[in-house]
């Protein structure tokens, strides 16, 4: 039901079960390089079927259930499973070693883990293994691990067997010991404010933290980002990004299944793999980073695909240049293409373009707040509001603000205020009719002898010199200044250009300390598994490059 904000006190399983009456027989799940497909009555059984199998291994409501996985089918299922007997979901960055396991493990006291065999060099068996020795030679369903006191049982994304671990066809056969009645009793005894989902912050700085997210933070948040595409149970959406990372799992899957909309994933992100998903079920939605778009429009076999069924999507992660935005439109029919800007602790959208905005808007700025959520820019010292045009900190504050970080209250404190208000850390400027531009993390910002310097602006700028295909501006330390401007640079296909091309190009059109003072050609970005370039990165990195710096 509504609630008198016009938002929905729903739980993700009610959610679910309603979205299977009204379109049982669509597709909701699609794999096409597997030819794997489940429709939504198909999907709804086989998470009954998991959550019961789950319920009679004991997992009981307010558990973690780690998923450290691929984007596979299963991935997606244990998503509404856990979801559907209260326990709580635990997305698992993919490209985490040993040592950021541990932590999350520990950190989050994770009762269980469920695992796929491994990704790119890393291979997720062996690893659990020598964290968890004890899994060897104690019985399952009774772990006893030193390290990790709190794990009680480690699940196999899989048919194979391996020794201490359940197995999914084990799991989906215990569903007949629990009966009808006492899984309807479980879902039943659920809040839509109970959280359903924590996942760890990218730690760029410091430890990560473990955001904890409730059924109604998500559910509604995913509800708005679909109403925003004008999604329907006609549409099918294209998902080549993780589904660990709230822009899968949030902005993709509970996108789609408020609206009974077909789920087209993909176990990772691979250019002709997401040009035949597209062509072959006609999707009308495509989602990815800008560099995921770029790759697509310089891959050669492009003009090869037909991308006429693309009407809408959503391009987020980082800054979106212009040319990419033109071409997205012109060359994938995305004519509906949206931007939106959040974060993981905002479940995560807060801000979003509208379809109808010209591409100016699109581009130079992140949209408007969705609706039921408000925005303000703040001082970052006194914290008083601005007015428009001004530039400060974003805050927001609505539904969709986390219930806080998990065992750390005064992180929470420090984030959230007394009144409510998320305090993101980025800095923006509100114009007079509310779109939101983004001008750099309060991180980010370089100060140069006392002059604040916004990256943005000057990557904004460098961006039209031709033979430049993408650039990020970070920090380089200085012992005169403090700070420089370091401009990193990816060029294009074929061309050929000095660092002093860049300089002079930037002298006589913007202010002279903004001019980067160090350049590097680069071929790609250090980046979050979410697509978020890491600007300290590029800091780190500019210190190796220039060891002597004035």
């Amino acid at each position: 039901m509504a609630t008198e904000s016009g938002l929905r006190e729903i739980t993700l399983g009610d959610l679910l079960d309603e979205t299977v009456a009204k379109y049982g027989d669509h597709d909701a799940l699609v794999y096409v390089d597997r030819d794997f497909r489940l429709t939504y009555r198909q999907f709804g059984d086989l998470v009954d079927e998991l959550a019961k199998g789950l319920m009679a291994l004991g997992v009981t409501k307010g558990e973690k259930v780690a998923v450290w996985a691929t984007n596979i089918p299963f991935w997606v299922t244990l998503q509404f499973a856990t979801a559907k007997i209260g326990a709580i979901l635990l997305t698992v960055n993919t490209n985490y070693k040993s040592a950021e396991l541990a932590y999350l493990l520990q950190q989050s006291e994770t009762e269980n883990l469920f695992i796929i065999d491994g990704f790119q060099d890393t291979d997720y068996i062996n690893t659990v293994y020598e964290l968890v020795p004890e899994l060897k030679t104690c019985q399952r369903g009774r772990l006893t691990s030193k390290e990790f006191p709190c794990l009680k049982r480690v699940g196999f994304l899989g048919q194979e067997k391996h020794r201490g671990m359940y197995t999914i066809p084990e799991i989906r056969a215990l569903a007949v010991m629990v009966s009808d009645d006492a899984y309807a009793q479980r879902q039943k005894s659920l809040s839509p404010h109970d959280v359903v989902n924590m996942q760890y912050t990218s730690g760029t700085t410091g430890f990560p933290k473990g955001v904890m997210l409730t059924h109604y933070n998500i559910g509604n948040n995913g509800y708005w980002i679909g109403e925003n595409q004008k999604f329907t149970q006609n549409d099918r959406v294209c998902l080549p990004v993780p589904l660990f990372h709230c822009f899968g799992c949030v902005l993709g899957v509970l996108a789609a299944v408020n609206h009974g909309t077909c789920m087209v994933i993909l176990e990772g992100f691979d250019p002709v793999m997401v040009m035949s998903s597209v062509e072959k079920e006609k999707c009308t939605a495509l989602y990815g980073v800008p560099t995921m778009f770029i790759a697509l429009l310089d891959h050669p076999l492009f003009d090869k695909f037909d991308f006429s069924s693309l009407r809408t999507g959503i391009m987020a992660g980082s800054n979106c240049p212009v040319h990419v935005m033109e071409q997205v439109i012109d060359r994938m029919h995305m004519t509906d293409v949206t931007i939106c800007y959040g974060l993981t602790e905002a479940s995560p959208v807060v801000t979003y373009t509208r379809i109808d905005d010209d591409i100016r808007l699109r581009v130079e700025t992140v949209g408007r707040a969705l609706p039921h959520i408000e925005v303000r820019i703040t001082d970052p010292e006194t914290g008083q509001p601005l007015a428009p045009g001004q530039q400060g900190e974003i805050c927001c504050k609505g539904y969709n603000i986390m219930k806080g970080y998990y065992n750390n209250p005064e992180a929470t404190k420090k984030a959230i205020d007394d009144e409510g208000w998320l305090h993101t850390g980025d800095l923006g400027v509100l114009d007079e009719q509310g779109n939101l531009s983004i001008t750099g993390r309060h991180k980010d910002m370089i100060i140069r002898g006392g002059e604040n310097i916004y990256p943005r602006e000057i990557e904004e700028f460098l961006i039209r010199m031709d033979g430049i295909r993408d650039i990020q501006v970070a920090a380089v330390p200085s012992e005169k200044y403090g700070e420089e401007v370091g401009a990193f640079i990816i060029l294009k296909d074929g061309a050929d250009l000095e660092p002093s091309d860049v300089t002079d190009f930037c002298r006589g059109k913007i202010s002279r300390y903004k001019i980067p003072r160090y350049v590097h050609f680069v071929t790609d970005y250090p980046m979050t598994a979410s697509g978020k370039i890491q600007k300290y990165k590029l800091t780190e990195i500019s210190e190796q490059i220039w060891p002597e710096r004035r």
